[in-house]
């Protein structure tokens, strides 16, 4: 049974870090794109970051330089380490993983999901 398990979620204030992280079990993909995606309350959920079965990634304007993602293959764990935190960061965190090539940012992309962590950052 496959599943992803976000955690690392929580409050922080402005400037902040946090390092979120996703468990992957089950999964026996050769190639494969996994992301962090986040939802805020009453906008549509958006990509932050991607990173491919050969480390490439990629990122939303919105967070690159601040957001790193990586990932951990003996331990099966995706991470997505934020560092300047802002107040329009906060949402729910949910990784996504999907099998084959050339990952993109869309959740349109991705067909399996975590249940997701709150991320909240006050100014």
């Amino acid at each position: 049974q496959r599943q992803l398990v976000e955690s690392g979620g929580g409050s922080v204030q402005a400037g902040g870090s946090l390092r979120l992280s996703c468990s992957a079990s089950g999964y026996t993909y050769t190639t494969y794109c996994m992301g962090w995606f986040r939802q805020a309350p009453g906008k549509e959920r958006e990509g932050v970051a991607s990173i491919d079965f050969n480390g490439s990634t990629s990122y939303a304007n919105s967070v690159k330089g601040r957001f790193t993602i990586s990932k951990d293959n003996d331990k099966n764990t995706l991470y997505l380490q934020m560092n300047s935190l802002k107040a329009e960061d906060t949402a729910m965190y949910y990784c996504a993983v999907r099998e084959g090539r050339w990952c993109l940012l869309s959740p349109d992309d991705y067909n399996e999901w975590g249940q997701g962590t709150q991320v909240t950052v006050s100014s």
